[in-house]
C-alpha cells in the first residue's frame, strides 16, 4: 500500500450539505491493512456525559471498539474494546489514532499469526440497534482471529482476489459469534448471548423492550431487552443474513430474509399465547399482544 493514512478510508465524513464542504472526518483505523473498512453504521443519539447532555454518534467498528464520537465537531469520547483485539493496543482519545500493534500487521512471504479481529471485523455491515428505553446498544458481533499472509494479488477470473492468505478461526475461548448489549454511558458490556456462528443479521429494538435479531444457522430470535433471556424463537428453512426492518404504527413489526423467503414476525393479536408469561414479557402482556409468524414467498 502507498505510504500515508490513505484518506478518506475507514472514516466518517461529516458534510455541509450546503457547501458541501467537510466539516470534519474521523478515520477509525488508518492506512487498514487489515481489511476492516470502517463501514459499520452511525447510530444517532443524545447520551448525558460528564453532567451534560452530548449529541454523539456510536460507532461499533470491524476493528472492535466501540466508538462514541461528537457528532457536531468529531470529537472522540471514548473508544472500548467488544471483542477480543491484538491488531491495537487501544485509542488514544486526545488525538483520534489508533494504536497499531506493528507485530500483526501482514507483510510479504510472512504468515502472521492471532491476528484479531479477523478481515470481517468485530463486527461487520449488519447494523446495531439503540434502545432509549434501555439505554443499551444492541450489537451483532464476531469473535474471530486469522492467521494472514500477504501475497502478490494476481487476478484470475472466479477465484479469490484478496492480496492474502488467510485462515480464520474463533477467538480462543469464545464462541464465533454473539449478540452484545453495550452500556455506552457505563462503557461496560451488560450482558452478552453467545452463538454457533459469526453474526449474520442486523439487530432491531422495539418499544416493547424485545430484541430480534436471526443466525446463520437459520433461527429467529426475540430476546429480553434488558436481561438477554431468550423469548421466543422461530426456526427458518435457511441461514439468516439481513438488516432488519419496522413499520406500522402501534404495532410491533419484525422482518428477516431467511434464503429468498422474508420471515415477518408481528404483534397484532388481540392476546398473546405465543411469549412465556413472564417478568420480562408483562409490557407485551398489558399491550394484550401475540406474536404471530408469517412465511410470505417472494
Amino acid at each position: 500500500m502507498r505510504p500515508g493514512d490513505n484518506l478518506y478510508t475507514c472514516s466518517t465524513i461529516a458534510i455541509d450539505p450546503d457547501s458541501g464542504a467537510i466539516k470534519f472526518h474521523y478515520q477509525y483505523t488508518p492506512h487498514d491493512v487489515w481489511d476492516y473498512d470502517g463501514v459499520n453504521e452511525n447510530v444517532l443519539v443524545d447520551l448525558p456525559w460528564n453532567g451534560t447532555f452530548r449529541q454523539v454518534l456510536l460507532h461499533a467498528d470491524r476493528n472492535g471498539y466501540v466508538y462514541i464520537v461528537d457528532r457536531a465537531n468529531g470529537e472522540v469520547l471514548s473508544a472500548d474494546p467488544f471483542t477480543r483485539i491484538t491488531t491495537s493496543a487501544g485509542v488514544d482519545t486526545k488525538t483520534g489514532r489508533l494504536r497499531e500493534v506493528a507485530e500483526r500487521k501482514p507483510a510479504l512471504g510472512k504468515t502472521v499469526r492471532d491476528v484479531c479481529p479477523a478481515s470481517p471485523g468485530g463486527k461487520d455491515w449488519q447494523p446495531s440497534a439503540f434502545s432509549p428505553r434501555t439505554g443499551l446498544l444492541y450489537i451483532p458481533a464476531n469473535n474471530l482471529c486469522q492467521e494472514m499472509e500477504a501475497v502478490e494479488a494476481n487476478y484470475i477470473e472466479g477465484t479469490p482476489y484478496l492480496g492474502a492468505n488467510i485462515k480464520m478461526y474463533a477467538a480462543p475461548g469464545a464462541a464465533r459469534g454473539e449478540l452484545d448489549a453495550w452500556d455506552p454511558v457505563a462503557r461496560v458490556k451488560v450482558w452478552s448471548r453467545q452463538e454457533s456462528f459469526p453474526a449474520g443479521s442486523g439487530v432491531l429494538a422495539t418499544a416493547g423492550d424485545l430484541i430480534f435479531y436471526g443466525t446463520l444457522d437459520g433461527w429467529f430470535r426475540a430476546l429480553d431487552a434488558r436481561s438477554g433471556n431468550l423469548i421466543w424463537e422461530f426456526k427458518t428453512a435457511s441461514g439468516i443474513a439481513s438488516p432488519g426492518v419496522r413499520a406500522m404504527p402501534l404495532r410491533t413489526a419484525s422482518a428477516r430474509l431467511s434464503g429468498g423467503v422474508l420471515v415477518v414476525a408481528t404483534s397484532v393479536v388481540p392476546w398473546v399465547q405465543a411469549l412465556p408469561r413472564t417478568r420480562s414479557t408483562r409490557s407485551v402482556m398489558r399491550m394484550r399482544e401475540r406474536i404471530q409468524v408469517r412465511v410470505v414467498s417472494p
